[in-house]
C-alpha cells in the first residue's frame, strides 16, 4: 500500500511540501520568534547617532563587498583577529552586515585598535598606510556632511534612542568622521582576547644583542608592525609614534626598561595603564600576546632596540 503513493505524483509532492513546511516552521521559524533566541550581550550600546550615520555610509559606499564583519570558531581566525563572533553582538544590527567575501580584512574587531587618526589617513589614501592596498580612497568623504534628517529618520525607524544635541551635533560632522566612529565601535563588547603583561616591567631582554634574534625580530615586525610603524620604524606623524627615538616611551620621557616594551606588544593598549604611561588618549594598539611567543615578542624588542643603536 505504501507504494501506491509514488504513483499519484501530484498528491505526493503536495504531501512533500507540506512536510517540509512544517518541519520549517517547528525548527526555524518559531525559534526565531522567541525572545531568548535573541540574546544582547551585557556590554553591547546602542549606535550613536554618529554611529548610526557611519553604519549608513559604510553600506552606501559597498564596503560590505570586501569586508566580513564576523570571526568564525576556528584557531586560525581566533588568532589573527580575536574572540569569535557571539550572536548576542549583532542585537542592534538591522541588517546584518555578516559579509562573504574577504577582499579585505574581517572588521569584527577593528574598534579600538588603531586610532582615529590612522583611519582617516587610511580613508584618504589606503596605500600610504598600506602599501600592497587595493582598497579605493575615500577622499570625498572628508568634504561631505551628514545629514541629521536621514540620520533621526533611521534612528526612529529602528527605535534607537537619542537627543536632540546629539541630532544637531549631526550636521557639524564629516561623513569621515561618522563612518570611522562606526568602525571604531565594532567588537567593543566582547573583551579582547591577549595574554597581558607576563614579564616584569623592569625586565632585561634576554635577546639583546643577538643577531639572530634581531633578524627573527625583523621579520615578524615587517609582517605585523610595519603597516603602522613604517618599515623605517619612524612611525606616521600625529597617528603612530616613533620607535627610534631613544629616549622615549610611549611619546613620553624618559625611555622605559625592556619589559615595558615586551608589555606593550603582548598586551596592547590595555597594557597602558601597567606600564603607567597614558600614551595617545585616542591610540590603540593591538595585542599580539595570543599570536606571538614570549621568544618572538623578545626577538622584537631585540630589533627595535638594534634600530634604536643599542646593541
Amino acid at each position: 500500500m505504501a507504494g501506491e503513493i509514488y504513483k499519484k505524483p501530484i498528491a505526493f509532492t503536495v504531501m512533500v511540501v507540506l512536510a517540509v513546511l512544517a518541519g520549517s516552521v517547528v525548527m526555524m521559524a518559531y525559534p526565531m520568534m522567541r525572545p531568548d533566541m535573541h540574546p544582547k550581550l551585557e556590554g553591547l550600546k546602542p549606535f550613536t547617532p554618529l554611529q548610526l550615520a557611519g553604519r549608513d555610509i559604510y553600506q552606501r559606499e559597498g564596503c560590505v563587498g570586501c569586508h566580513t564583519q564576523t570571526v568564525r570558531p576556528l584557531k586560525s581566525e581566533v588568532m589573527r583577529y580575536g574572540d569569535y563572533s557571539k550572536a548576542g553582538e549583532f542585537y542592534y544590527d538591522h541588517p546584518f552586515l555578516w559579509g562573504s567575501k574577504r577582499t579585505g580584512p574581517d572588521l569584527a574587531r577593528e574598534g579600538g585598535k588603531r586610532p582615529d587618526a590612522w583611519h582617516r589617513e587610511h580613508f584618504e589614501s589606503p596605500r600610504k598606510m598600506v602599501a600592497l592596498s587595493n582598497m579605493p580612497a575615500y577622499p570625498w568623504l572628508l568634504a561631505a556632511r551628514v545629514d541629521p534628517s536621514a540620520t533621526q529618520a533611521h534612528l526612529e525607524a529602528l527605535g534607537l534612542p537619542f537627543t536632540p544635541d546629539q541630532i544637531a551635533d549631526l550636521g557639524h560632522r564629516t561623513e569621515l568622521e561618522a563612518l570611522i566612529a562606526y568602525v571604531q565601535q565594532l567588537g567593543t563588547a566582547v573583551p579582547r582576547i591577549h595574554a597581558g603583561v607576563t614579564v616584569a616591567l623592569d625586565a632585561v631582554n634576554p635577546l639583546l644583542g643577538d643577531a639572530s634574534a634581531i633578524a627573527r625580530g625583523q621579520k615578524i615586525f615587517a609582517d605585523n608592525c610595519s603597516v603602522c610603524h613604517q618599515d623605517d620604524l619612524k612611525g606616521v606623524p600625529g597617528a603612530f609614534p616613533s620607535l627610534v627615538e631613544p629616549d622615549e616611551f610611549l611619546s613620553e620621557k624618559p625611555d622605559m626598561a625592556d619589559g615595558a616594551y615586551f608589555a606593550l606588544i603582548s598586551g596592547g593598549s590595555d597594557a597602558k595603564a601597567a606600564i603607567g604611561r597614558k600614551g595617545d588618549p585616542g591610540g590603540g594598539m593591538t595585542a599580539f600576546g595570543n599570536q606571538l611567543s614570549k621568544e618572538e615578542i623578545w626577538s622584537v624588542v631585540a630589533f627595535i632596540r638594534s634600530k634604536q643603536g643599542r646593541k
